[in-house]
């Protein structure tokens, strides 16, 4: 039986400390996906490898990034993050912070979206 890949242990901490320091989007979108609101489950700031989504529904394969005007400046990092985790299966769905402070029920709804493509899948 093959070996699960563990993330390393400076990962999984620093993962612990952004779990205790949500921007206040995370905080907004938590709010509404945690303890299966939407009938899947989320983790948040869960390490797959050497990364660190800010949501992931590991039963569904589904990754849910966050991004502030940094991520304007390091695009390229984005990039192998996320042709990472496609290559651990995961797929990757981007929302600016701004579209869940201002349209949080159409993220929600683009998230349950997802989830039913997953399945489907």
């Amino acid at each position: 039986m093959p070996r699960k890949k563990r993330s390393n242990p400076k990962t999984m901490n620093f993962a612990g400390k952004l779990r205790k320091d949500p921007t206040p989007a995370e905080r907004k979108l938590w709010s509404k996906i945690r303890n299966d609101q939407l009938g899947v489950t989320f983790r948040r700031q869960h390490a797959i490898g050497n990364y660190i989504p800010d949501f992931v529904c590991i039963e569904k394969k589904l990754v849910i990034e966050l991004d502030g005007s940094q991520h304007l400046e390091q695009k390229e990092y984005d990039e192998e993050r996320t042709k990472y985790l496609k290559v651990e299966g995961y797929r990757v769905i981007r929302f600016w912070n701004n579209d869940v402070m201002k349209n949080l029920q159409g993220v929600i709804l683009s998230i349950m979206q997802a989830t039913e493509d997953n399945a489907n899948h």
